[in-house]
């Protein structure tokens, strides 16, 4: 696996693209959207994961306006300084930067195939939101609080869609996540996950969010989820990119 990071140019400036290449040098590509602290220890964690199954991951700095290269601690304090580094980001202008690195993500010669995108938490938002605008082979959302209340929106999703949440989450409630159940109902494209003990951010190896049962279990259908929707190929021995 190689890794490198490239830059992308919105209407403002310039933010940074952290690219993993699987070991094969080209595949399917997912551009994967942070949660609130950044492009950090999970987010990485989970590109690795990506580009070890094979796949071209790239995950943009968001915060890049307001704070370049962010990145905190999944604990108390850092959860609290996330918070207030979040609350002044523009939600409209992460969607339309996630465009942007979409389509640098489809531009790369390393990527063949098709693409997608994997969100957590604000990312997972933000997954839902772009995938009303761009049409994908496979998109998937982990506990994005905002998509209970745009479920309504689910109309204008093509792709395949898999909505994951925990089900003891306080921040998005039970009672939210059966609106967006409802709103999936006959809808072939789109899944919904619910891990029912698992609280908020349960993927996140941090000891106040992480539920190892629960992680696993949802990671399972992920994976199984992209096996279907956005394959990579086999390895192949001796297969190279220049």
């Amino acid at each position: 696996m190689r890794t490198r990071i490239d830059e992308v140019t919105a209407h403002d400036g310039s933010f940074d693209v952290h690219l993993w290449l699987p070991d094969a040098g080209r595949g399917p590509g997912i551009l994967l959207i942070q949660e609130i602290f950044g492009v950090g220890g999970h987010i990485r964690g989970v590109a690795g994961r990506l580009a070890a199954h094979g796949y071209v991951v790239a995950a943009p700095d968001l915060f890049w306006r307001l704070r370049p290269g962010w990145q905190a601690e999944p604990d108390e304090a850092g959860v609290a300084a996330s918070l207030r580094l979040s609350s002044g980001f523009d939600f409209p202008q992460g969607v339309a930067d996630c465009a942007l690195t979409m389509a640098h993500l489809r531009g790369l010669a390393e990527v063949t195939g098709g693409t997608g995108s994997l969100g957590f938490c604000l990312g997972g938002s933000i997954a839902f939101m772009l995938a009303t605008q761009i049409e994908q082979d496979a998109v998937l959302s982990f506990y994005g609080s905002a998509v209970p209340d745009a479920a309504g929106l689910m109309e204008r999703i093509g792709s395949p869609l898999l909505l994951v949440f925990g089900g003891s989450d306080p921040y998005i409630p039970r009672e939210r996540v059966a609106v967006v159940e409802r709103a999936a109902e006959g809808r072939p494209n789109v899944r919904t996950h619910v891990e029912e003990e698992a609280g908020h951010a349960f993927h996140n190896e941090a000891p106040m969010f992480h539920h190892p049962a629960a992680a696993e279990r949802a990671w399972e259908v992920a994976t199984a989820f992209l096996a279907e929707h956005l394959p990579a190929p086999p390895p192949v021995r001796g297969d190279s990119f220049p």
